[in-house]
């Protein structure tokens, strides 16, 4: 089912969207923790520590980004990080509700960003974990493999490398 995509928008991250925003973290992380056989109790402590984790990492490697909620109409769906430095926009995280993911959201907002990126005439950064299905969508919208670090991908996307006119 497709979003109904002309209603995306972003806002500003607020203190009271912490619960939201582990629920998103949690879904991210869902099929991982489970196919790990670890029991739901120790997941549930595991998220929490990886989530404040991340929160402080995040922040404090990229001071300058924004952080923004991803709303579909008035519904909260996800979460999007992008850090614009002098050089390149980094997509620090994108991360949808599973409910709404492979509806078009993603598509949408990266696409958004690439333009952007074009004008700026800057390349987009992102690292995503190996194996991911998000690593099929960045190849789609023209991001190449650049390289890796431990567990991770790392690619570019340059304006000279089309996004591919499927979305």
């Amino acid at each position: 089912m497709t979003a109904n995509l002309a209603t995306i928008a972003l806002r500003p991250e607020r203190p009271d969207d912490e619960t939201f925003l582990r629920e998103v973290y949690g879904g991210a992380r869902r099929e991982e923790l489970e196919a790990s056989g670890m029991p739901v109790e120790i997941r549930a402590a595991f998220l929490d520590m990886q989530f404040k984790a991340q929160q402080q990492g995040y922040r404090s490697a990229f001071p300058n980004a924004e952080f923004r909620v991803i709303l579909l109409g008035d519904q909260a769906v996800g979460r999007m990080v992008v850090n614009r430095a002098e050089d390149a926009f980094l997509l620090v995280d994108i991360a949808l509700l599973p409910a709404h993911r492979g509806r078009g959201v993603g598509t949408v907002l990266i696409a958004n960003l690439l333009r952007e990126a074009a004008a700026a005439k800057k390349p987009v950064r992102l690292s995503v974990l190996k194996g991911q299905r998000a690593f099929r969508l960045y190849r789609r919208l023209g991001f190449e493999k650049t390289g890796e670090a431990g567990f991770r991908d790392q690619m570019e996307w340059r304006g000279d490398r089309p996004m591919k006119p499927d979305y």
